[in-house]
């Protein structure tokens, strides 16, 4: 499903995603939500911890970029989202009283990891943002 809201194009999953208690995320923290933005907000999506999208808003100013830009800007954003579930189930395993060689046997990111993907992410937002520009 796609909708056209107020300057920006979004696509949903079919799934609908309800507001929870924060007893109720701590024990189903494997299966929340996560979300990631694109440093200028152009560009956000929400996935399921392994990174799969269930929802995904651009925003008309970044529809003037190179298709193939915009869809690898989307997936580093899904990887990003899925590294800061990891994160997150990484920090209550450990506040819940996992061993912590249980945790790292596990490889979960760690919040450098996340750091260094955004790093690269930004290093790489020097490249041409649209195809017009670069005839």
């Amino acid at each position: 499903m796609t909708s056209h809201d107020g300057g920006a194009v979004s696509a949903h999953a079919g799934a609908s995603v309800t507001r929870r208690s924060a007893e109720e995320n701590d024990v189903d923290a494997a299966h929340a939500l996560s979300s990631a933005r694109s440093r200028s907000g152009a560009v956000s999506v929400v996935t399921t911890p392994q990174g799969l999208p269930m929802s995904v808003r651009i925003d008309n100013s970044a529809l003037s970029k190179e298709p193939t830009v915009l869809a690898g800007e989307i997936l580093r954003l899904c990887q990003q989202s899925a590294m800061a579930a990891g994160i997150r189930l990484r920090e209550q395993l450990v506040a819940s009283g996992v061993a912590r060689d249980v945790v790292d046997a596990m490889k979960l990111p760690r919040p450098d990891d996340l750091a260094r993907a955004e790093q690269l992410d930004d290093r790489d937002h020097d490249a041409p943002a649209s195809w017009l520009r670069s005839v």
